[in-house]
């Protein structure tokens, strides 16, 4: 869905849609187990968004979340799941009335301090050549703080998971377009 207008929309059916898109990579494969996935939805009203470029930012978060699952799997193999499943939590809230709260957190491999600092910038990759772009979590980012005029976070421990936030406003501001016979009047 290519949406770059604003209109009212569910996020949970974004986040689901983008669920279904990804369900295959959640299921069980020969070298590890099921991704689990946990949702904690509150209640939301309908915000003002762009859906489209939202349900892109769910991609990119949810779709480094399993690469994540992966590469922990790969590095600590059996070990690794009998100490704890590999999840996906996703929790929705309202926060501070006016916004909605959007947390992504995953059990994963982690995110070294030192590059922590670095996933939101343009190109810049914890993937291996040929994995990745370096282009997800920066767009992301602009799709938030520009597009939404929200926020987005990442917090990380390295050999326990990541959890990014998102907030978003209930309502985007409106500027008033200018008349053009009011300028003229000038």
């Amino acid at each position: 869905m290519d949406e770059a207008e604003f209109k009212v929309a569910d996020i949970h059916e974004g986040i689901d849609s983008t669920l279904m898109i990804l369900q295959h990579r959640l299921k069980a494969k020969p070298e590890r187990p099921e991704i689990e996935l946990v949702k904690d939805y509150a209640s939301l009203p309908l915000i003002e968004c762009c859906p489209g470029q939202l349900n892109q930012v769910f991609m990119n978060i949810l779709g480094n979340s399993i690469d994540a699952i992966e590469e922990s799997n790969a590095k600590n193999g059996d070990q690794n799941h009998k100490k704890h499943s590999h999840r996906i939590t996703i929790r929705t809230s309202i926060f501070d009335a006016a916004w909605i709260e959007v947390a992504i957190a995953d059990n994963g491999v982690g995110i070294p301090p030192e590059v922590q600092s670095r996933i939101f910038d343009p190109f810049f990759t914890t993937k291996s050549i040929g994995k990745g772009t370096g282009m997800g979590m920066s767009i992301s980012y602009q799709i938030i703080t520009e597009r939404h005029k929200g926020k987005l976070t990442c917090s990380s421990t390295p050999n326990e998971g990541t959890e990014f936030i998102i907030w978003i406003p209930l309502r985007q501001a409106v500027i008033p377009v200018l008349d053009n016979s009011a300028i003229s009047q000038n």
